[in-house]
């Protein structure tokens, strides 16, 4: 590899790319993928475009071409220049297709390199957008076509997308930071399409099971328009709803805007602009053309915050676990005694809740009599948000918990031993803040 690179046979390996031989184009990229292992040798072919160079490789209809050109692609796509440039070159498209190959070799490699690349949010969403995802989930529902790259690619994928991940695996490690947008809709059957959150706001309300979103952004600093301007509002566009409050602001900004804007102007000039910007302000305002956001969850954010208060200052991880598992108990309805547990209408509040919103979208905040899922989901949130490490397991029968490791004392008359991490579940139901070795009988039951 040094001989190569100090005869300068990089560049004349990189153009090889553009061949007209396919045997030449796959001995190339062997070649630039054995050098990639070497740093210097990786970053040096990587500046002379080799990710373009690969665009065309990737759609050749030579399988070995197909198969050697997505090994380069998944040795260089380690690095974010790299994946932008494959990126920006539309080589992601060809890549994806590549998982429909009949050849397991080229299968197998374009899962690899697709496990790669799926190492930043904008390279993920576009291979999400090509279809990736779904296809990889194909491939793993069969016994024939899967292997592992197929597996952890589908694994990479679904960690930037964690509402798909819990929905299908059932579990999202202390690694999966749930952040806003995050929606639990329940456990989806393989094949079932996953929908969007907006998507399943704009259905119709139905008797099943709840969608919990989590939205916890704080609100925009802005202050409340002036009666005389909210009456012109009301009057100009025909508004009578008190809903019309999320619009104002933008209404206001576009006024402002028009003022500062018209002044020593004729007043012709500004009627046409007046014309304009009431256009433009009345598509705001039509909910159909305006794009749709998930409503802030200012209780949820007023959870975060006073948790944050009082947990934070805590010595121990066992404290701060305890600590929360109370706070989220006696946010959710507190503790239940295992005998009356069927006596706990939560599913008679939650529709409530769903009534009064007219949807099946429903913000954690809301929740006031939470079961095992809603105090896990909400757990996991705020532990997150704190920095306490947990994961999320999903069970059978509306069932969830929380899984958190933790250093024990070390026993007495052995000072100084450090003992391993146990694993504990995190009892928010029957004596929140009770921690359950895994693995015990107690765990079992829970």
């Amino acid at each position: 590899a040094s001989a190569v690179a100090e005869v300068e046979g990089i560049k004349p390996l990189v153009n090889t790319l553009n061949a007209q031989r396919d045997g030449a184009i796959a001995n190339a990229a062997t070649v630039l993928t054995n050098l990639a292992v070497q740093e210097p040798f990786r970053i040096s072919i990587q500046s002379r475009g080799v990710m373009t160079a690969l665009v065309e490789p990737l759609r050749s209809t030579n399988s070995q071409v197909q198969s050697k050109a997505a090994l380069a692609v998944a040795a260089f796509g380690c690095d974010a220049d790299a994946r932008t440039e494959l990126r920006n070159a539309d080589g992601l498209g060809p890549l994806t297709e590549l998982l429909h190959s009949k050849n397991e070799e080229v299968r197998r490699n374009a899962c690899w390199a697709l496990m790669v690349c799926a190492s930043d949010e904008l390279t993920t969403a576009e291979l999400c957008r090509l279809g990736a995802l779904d296809i990889l989930q194909e491939i793993n529902l069969s016994t024939r076509r899967k292997n592992n790259f197929s597996e952890a690619a589908l694994e990479k994928l679904l960690d930037n997308n964690l509402s798909q991940k819990y929905s299908q695996m059932g579990y999202l490690s202390s690694n999966n930071i749930i952040t806003d947008g995050f929606y639990d809709c329940g456990q989806i059957k393989r094949g079932v399409k996953f929908l969007s959150l907006e998507e399943l706001s704009m259905q119709e309300l139905t008797d099943r099971r709840a969608i919990i979103f989590i939205n916890a952004k704080p609100q925009k600093d802005s202050s409340f328009p002036s009666i005389p301007l909210l009456f012109h509002c009301c009057f100009q566009y025909k508004l009578h709803s008190i809903d019309i409050y999320i619009q104002i602001y933008k209404i206001e900004m576009y006024i402002v805007f028009y003022v500062r804007k018209g002044k020593g102007k004729k007043e012709e000039e500004k009627s046409k602009e007046v014309t304009q910007i009431t256009s433009k302000v009345q598509d705001e305002i039509n909910p159909e053309k305006s794009h749709w956001l998930p409503p802030p969850d200012f209780i949820l954010l007023d959870y975060i915050n006073d948790a944050s208060k009082t947990i934070l200052p805590l010595i121990t991880t066992r404290e701060q676990v305890v600590a929360l598992a109370r706070f989220v108990a006696d946010k959710m309805g507190g503790p239940i005694e295992r005998d009356k547990l069927r006596d706990f209408s939560w599913e008679l509040h939650i529709s409530e809740i769903e009534f009064e919103l007219k949807c099946n979208v429903v913000p954690v905040g809301k929740v006031k009599k939470g079961t095992f899922c809603h105090r896990a989901l909400l757990f996991k949130v705020i532990a997150d948000r704190v920095g306490i490490g947990c994961s999320l397991v999903r069970g059978e029968y509306n069932r969830a918990w929380n899984e958190v490791k933790l250093v024990d004392d070390s026993p007495q008359g052995i000072a100084g031993l450090l003992l391993p991490p146990q694993e504990y579940i995190v009892d928010l139901m029957f004596e929140p803040g009770f921690l359950i070795k895994q693995g015990s009988a107690e765990a079992d039951q829970y």
